[in-house]
């Protein structure tokens, strides 16, 4: 990385450097897919972030993608990648404590659907269903997960998608005050969480 991005990284002292060297406490990570990477030269011109991390990442591989589409373009169903990402993380940096403080799926936001349909959420439980099985054979692999945090609680704005999409396990009625109902998801966590 230092020599990748030299002088577009701040400057630490030696007191610095010591100082925050194996100073966490824990690691949160969001996760919500998992892409395909290839190894790209890096560049000297027109330098982001994108040409920083040297590889064209992708959901597609052959022409197929690595789990089924969502509502939200960069978003694909691939629950097996937190069992592969918690794994990655015990291996290569030592078991830190890790919170999965972000996970989750959108649905397109139509306002037409009644909201007793609309709080039918299906996709979501089994999106979280299916994410929370890798997560727990990750934990009996020997991940150290500490805690795990759907993606959202509420329907919200969402920095990418603004309103047009709704995540949250609370349905909210933008026409109505901003009443929420619980979603099926919602009743199908505390019962999860229950257990």
């Amino acid at each position: 990385m230092i020599s990748s991005l030299g002088n577009r990284l701040p400057k630490f002292t030696k007191e610095e450097f010591e100082l925050i060297k194996g100073s966490y406490d824990f690691l949160g990570v969001n996760y919500y897919s998992t892409y395909y990477a290839q190894s790209i030269p890096p560049t000297s011109v027109n330098r982001t972030y994108y040409t920083d991390i040297q590889a064209n990442v992708t959901p597609l591989k052959n022409g197929v993608s690595i789990g089924p589409a969502t509502d939200l373009n960069w978003l694909y169903v691939y629950p097996k990648g937190i069992h592969d990402l918690v794994k990655h993380i015990k291996d290569v940096y030592k078991n830190p404590p890790v919170y999965i403080t972000e996970n989750g799926i959108a649905q397109s936001r139509n306002d037409s659907i009644p909201i007793n349909e609309a709080r039918k959420d299906g996709i979501r439980i089994k999106y979280h269903d299916e994410h929370l099985k890798f997560l727990l054979q990750g934990i009996k692999d020997g991940a150290n997960v500490k805690g795990y945090y759907a993606w959202s609680f509420s329907d919200s704005y969402e920095w990418d998608a603004g309103y047009t999409v709704r995540f949250g396990i609370l349905y909210v009625d933008f026409k109505d005050n901003l009443r929420r109902y619980p979603k099926y998801s919602a009743f199908w966590l505390q019962k999860f969480l229950l257990k």
